[in-house]
């Protein structure tokens, strides 16, 4: 979602972009925070997040009190949070990778 961002701003195609993601019945944003992006893309992001009508599903590997940090905008962060939490059902999966192949030990056992 953010090269989109970043490609529609550079071509002009920005708020049909905006539009469209705003429209979507469910916005989903897989692994936030994965790839290093700061500044515009997030402030972009919360302009979406902002006028979404539908539903919005975000997954991190990040906690949310690691957002901040990831955001390096407190004032976008907060914003962001803000819309994001208040009415959201938060599940915080603990334990050990799925993905972990069968039979590989970890170092504690």
């Amino acid at each position: 979602m953010f090269r989109a961002l970043q490609t529609a701003h550079l071509d002009g195609s920005l708020p049909c972009l905006l539009k469209k993601l705003s429209r979507a019945r469910l916005l989903i944003v897989d692994d936030l925070g994965i790839a290093g992006v700061a500044g515009k893309p997030y402030r972009d992001f919360l302009e979406i997040i902002d006028d979404r009508q539908g539903a919005t599903l975000v997954t991190s590997q990040f906690p949310v009190d690691q957002w901040h940090a990831l955001i390096a905008d407190a004032t976008v962060a907060d914003a962001i949070l803000d819309r994001l939490i208040h009415n959201a059902y938060r599940l915080e999966i603990k334990g050990e990778s799925m993905r972990k192949p069968a039979g590989q030990k970890t170092p504690a056992d």
